[in-house]
């Protein structure tokens, strides 16, 4: 099957220009100056930024798990919808702790996944021994907890140092939730004791203090221990400065932030409470603080890419407890290219640099940049043609997660995913998801 993709402003090579682009068999077959005899079908992308197909490096689809939460289908749909073409999920109810865990994931999501994916596995004390021969099987990363969470155990500093080894002898990468165990713990017994279930407890429960901390233990093992690790989901500048003084020191330490932390504030959680319960939570005070977050960004100073951390939950699961019982995590499938579209529409970012934190950037750290991240003769098909001058409003009729929610309802986004094609097929088209559960391929 060929078309050929008409006259679009193309976002490609860091920059951005008009080109058309073709396609054959699922792959890019050329880039070439616009006018020329097309193949195959025509796409007219007259208008339209035509960008790589998003890779959303850190997803949680809770399946199989408590699916009532979120599932392959409704998770990928959110996906398809967004212009995200590939995601790397592991989901804390089903860890992946060993090959046979990891080819009956792969077989399970295979059946219903509508975009390409990746499965990680975990880094439980009793599993850092199978770190070498699942990164054969295929994982996308290992992931690993400082402090307690979601039922996941925390690795001590030796139990750290073992997994660091054990990943850098096979060049693996480790995604680290970056929290201090002993700071936390001593955090919650305190406020339990003094009787607190109000939102305000989050942050002081899950400190800047336990993640600083966290951070600068696991950046040292990372040099130590001559590992490929990234920051997961750093939450303020002080963490994300210190990333960028390990890489200017040799380590091979990479950054990933969040929207939740370019846009929402602390003080949000006082009154929404567990519907703004996710961790680390928001530090920001005040658009200066944002505004310092969105420098990083910009100037990619510890900020190597940008993922969702998708971990939803129905707003009815949310608040069917306290502060203290309710799930982490918010839904940001649906919305997480819209904040970020919409920055660059505003100018707070570029397009070029939009394509590299939610594209390029994860396909090469997680080793898919041979087939994804960028629009190169070779590469999947992976495409999403987006209006700037488009413009919606996050709602709940807009939201496909099961979450059915999101934190950004009322705000008007500019900028639109008008089309989505996965390998040259198109998942999303005329505000439709079209593409079909089980279309996805495991990428690794």
């Amino acid at each position: 099957m060929e078309l050929t993709f008409k006259g679009g402003d193309l976002v490609a090579d860091g920059g951005l220009r008009r080109a058309d682009v073709t396609v054959s068999e699922g792959r890019i077959a050329a880039v070439a100056e616009p006018g020329g005899e097309p193949r195959g079908r025509t796409v007219d992308a007259a208008g339209l930024l035509v960008l790589p197909g998003f890779v959303d490096a850190h997803v949680h689809l809770m399946d199989p798990g408590p699916s009532e939460r979120e599932d392959w289908e409704h998770g990928t749909a959110a996906a398809a919808a967004s212009g995200v073409t590939t995601v790397l999920e592991h989901t804390h109810f089903a860890p992946v702790l060993d090959r046979d865990a990891l080819a009956a994931k792969r077989r399970y999501a295979g059946a219903r996944s509508r975009v390409d994916f990746g499965l990680a596995a975990h880094l439980f004390p009793e599993s850092i021994d199978r770190v070498p021969e699942l990164w054969d099987e295929g994982v996308a990363f290992f992931k690993a907890f400082t402090c307690t969470t979601h039922g996941v155990p925390a690795l001590g500093e030796g139990e750290l140092r073992r997994a660091f080894a054990a990943a850098a002898g096979v060049d693996a990468p480790v995604l680290v939730h970056c929290e201090d165990e002993a700071l936390t713990a001593e955090a919650e017994e305190r406020l339990r004791a003094a009787g607190r279930a109000d939102g305000a407890v989050l942050p002081e429960w899950r400190s800047p203090v336990a993640e600083r901390v966290a951070s600068e233990r696991v950046l040292s093992l990372a040099q130590e221990e001559g590992a490929r690790v990234v920051v997961a989901h750093a939450s303020h500048p002080e963490v994300l400065a210190m990333v960028a003084a390990a890489r200017a020191a040799g380590a091979r330490v990479s950054g990933e932030t969040c929207p939740q932390y370019l846009t929402l504030l602390e003080a949000e959680v006082r009154e929404y409470g567990p519907l703004r319960k996710f961790t680390p939570p928001a530090r920001a005070h005040g658009e200066a603080d944002l505004d310092q977050m969105w420098a990083a960004v910009r100037s990619g100073d510890g900020v190597d890419y940008i993922s969702s951390d998708h971990a939803p939950s129905t707003r009815a699961q949310k608040l069917e407890g306290d502060i203290w019982s309710a799930h982490f995590g918010l839904p940001g499938l649906d919305t997480t290219s819209g904040v970020l579209i919409d920055a660059a529409a505003r100018g707070t970012i570029d397009f070029p640099r939009l394509a590299e934190l939610y594209s390029e950037q994860p396909a090469r750290i997680y080793g898919l940049s041979a087939r994804k991240g960028r629009i190169a003769p070779g590469l999947d098909a992976d495409l999403v043609l987006v209006d700037p001058a488009g413009e919606w409003t996050v709602e709940p009729g807009a939201i496909r997660s099961k979450a059915g929610w999101s934190p950004y309802e009322g705000r008007t986004l500019r900028g639109r995913v008008v089309a989505t094609y996965l390998r040259g097929e198109e998942v999303f088209a005329n505000g439709e998801v079209v593409g079909a559960p089980g279309g996805g391929r495991a990428v690794t």
